[in-house]
């Protein structure tokens, strides 16, 4: 290996970021960023990290896909009983980034994370290739299994079981809402001084917009 860890580094030049460049609300403003993403052919584009933690702070992330964004938050759909399931059980708190390399652009949010309405698991849910309908009835998420062949077993039972018929929306699967208190808008600019834009949700429902140092 040629060249050390520390040593790896890139120069962002593409793009700034200013105050008067930013919708003053920040859904409008990632709608916005997440237009070009997509404009931009970037793979998964609604890829995004998703943190939470236990009840006594211990962190977990992992990478999720957003599959709807509302008047009122980021929506993604898991497996009740996943680990990140029983954390948002007892701590319904989470925290979401997004990282759009192409762009040199990352987008922070956090906030409080509630299930979503049956009605609209259930629409997504039968949206789903069949195969991915399956799959959630097979996996039991998270849980230690001895082998891959469980699980294809395990699917193989539920295409015949459900041959020919609608497959109904498991119970330990659906969406959650994470509803956001702070957004903050991140572009690379050169000598690591990159811009940050963060929006912070004042106690009357508007939004706070501040300049944070890089």
């Amino acid at each position: 290996m040629n060249q050390t860890i520390a040593d790896l580094r890139k120069e962002y030049t593409i793009s700034g970021l200013t105050e008067t460049d930013v919708e003053p609300d920040p859904f409008k403003q990632f709608h916005k960023w997440f237009e070009q993403a997509l404009a931009a052919q970037l793979p998964e584009p609604n890829a995004m990290t998703l943190a939470t933690a236990s009840p006594d702070g211990k962190p977990s992330a992992r990478i999720v896909l957003l599959k709807n964004l509302d008047e009122q938050g980021f929506v993604f759909y898991t497996n009740y009983e996943s680990h990140k399931g029983q954390q948002l059980k007892v701590n319904p708190y989470g925290a979401l980034v997004f990282w759009w390399a192409e762009l040199e652009r990352q987008v922070r949010i956090e906030g409080q994370v509630e299930k979503v309405p049956d009605a609209q698991s259930d629409a997504y849910f039968h949206s789903r290739p069949l195969g991915s309908q399956l799959g959630a009835w097979a996996s039991q998420q998270s849980q230690v299994i001895d082998k891959r062949e469980v699980l294809l077993v395990k699917l193989q039972q539920l295409e015949q079981q459900y041959l020919d018929q609608k497959i109904p929306r498991p119970p330990h699967w659906g969406g959650y809402r994470l509803i956001p208190t702070a957004i903050e808008f991140w572009q690379g600019r050169p000598n690591r001084l990159h811009d940050r834009l963060f929006y912070r949700l004042r106690e009357n429902g508007s939004w706070l917009l501040e300049r944070l140092s890089p």
